[in-house]
């Protein structure tokens, strides 16, 4: 038994040792990282499988780490992008909106999203999201997330 627990901790700390350390990816001028596309932005934040289930519910922070709101459901449209609806504005959870969030724009960060492409201001101007032609994902479909450290 202490020698199973003492492989798992081994093995678990070697797992740790190659998680990279700066999870926004490999450095790139600051003249060249505002020509990427979105996509190509999420491809260097090391992109990770996650459950849809395990998204719903979770909140999506500002750049301020302010809630805007939290996950309520991922669809994919009929061109293939991912989305995350969330609820967002209103005073006192009346006159809230569904927005139409590219999962290009946000990053996890343990049990919590951050919307590092999409501040506070595009969220006011996003209109309110239309199900036409979109999707929604099951809970047990595995879809890849960008990953992001604070």
């Amino acid at each position: 038994m202490k020698y199973r627990l003492s492989a798992l901790i081994a093995t678990v700390m070697v797992g740790l040792s190659v998680v990279p350390t700066h999870a926004t990816g490999p450095a790139t001028s600051p003249a060249s990282a505002p020509n990427l596309t979105p996509e190509e932005r999420m491809q260097r934040r090391y992109p990770q499988p996650v459950k849809v289930g395990d998204l719903i519910g979770l909140p999506l922070l500002d750049d301020q780490d302010r809630t805007l709101g939290r996950i309520t459901a991922v669809v994919r449209t009929d061109g293939g992008k991912l989305i995350l609806i969330v609820p967002y504005g209103g005073m006192f959870g009346f006159g809230k909106r569904l927005v139409a969030v590219p999962i290009e724009v946000v990053a996890i960060a343990g049990r919590q999203l951050a919307a590092l492409d999409m501040d506070r201001a595009a969220f006011d101007r996003a209109p309110p999201w239309s199900e036409a032609g979109a999707r929604a994902l099951a809970a047990s479909e595995t879809i890849r997330v960008a990953l992001y450290k604070r």
